[in-house]
């Protein structure tokens, strides 16, 4: 979602995962996910700094912003993957992203250096996702905005999350702000 994250009602929190789920559709989660880091470096690489950093259209993240966006959401996602596979039933909290985008100064930051610790992150918990078993897929925390959300849940979420901001990569690129995050 891009702009601050208001409390989600069921209705909103169940849209907002169905939206996410169609977009990976059949496709394999993990593969989606292992992707995703290749999908940044290549934007990375063939677009210039100043066009990384514009904004594209008023009140909307930059490229750039975006691609610090994703970094963030996989740190904050390892964290409640490990908090659900190891505790019963935590509490897990949303964040104030348009905060952390704005107050890291992901915009000023090195794209290339954004892109490498997204990498990182993302094999570290590849690794991670790739030793979960079915059962454990059932785990559930407890999100404070949306409710209950099991580790298979999640894991799809997070590979729609990552197929709607790259799709919110390629309109920003072609001029088009609609169906934003």
């Amino acid at each position: 979602m891009n702009g601050a994250e208001a409390a989600f009602s069921v209705a909103d929190a169940e849209a907002y995962r169905q939206r996410l789920f169609q977009l990976v559709g059949e496709q394999n989660p993990l593969r989606v996910l292992a992707q995703t880091g290749d999908a940044l470096a290549e934007i990375v690489r063939e677009h210039p700094v100043m066009a990384l950093r514009a904004r594209p259209f008023e009140g909307k993240w930059t490229l750039q912003e975006i691609i610090g966006h994703l970094t963030d959401s996989e740190w904050v996602y390892g964290f409640r993957l490990r908090l659900i596979f190891c505790e019963d039933a935590p509490a897990i909290t949303g964040t104030a992203q348009e905060t952390w985008v704005v107050r890291q100064r992901h915009n000023e930051r090195d794209a290339t250096e954004l892109v490498e610790t997204f990498r990182v992150l993302r094999e570290l918990n590849l690794s991670y996702w790739k030793a979960i078993s079915e059962a454990d897929l059932r785990r559930v925390g407890k999100h404070n905005e949306r409710g209950p959300e099991s580790l298979g849940m999640m894991l799809r979420m997070m590979a729609g999350h990552d197929l709607s901001h790259l799709g919110q990569i390629r309109r920003y690129l072609q001029g088009d702000d609609r169906g934003t995050s």
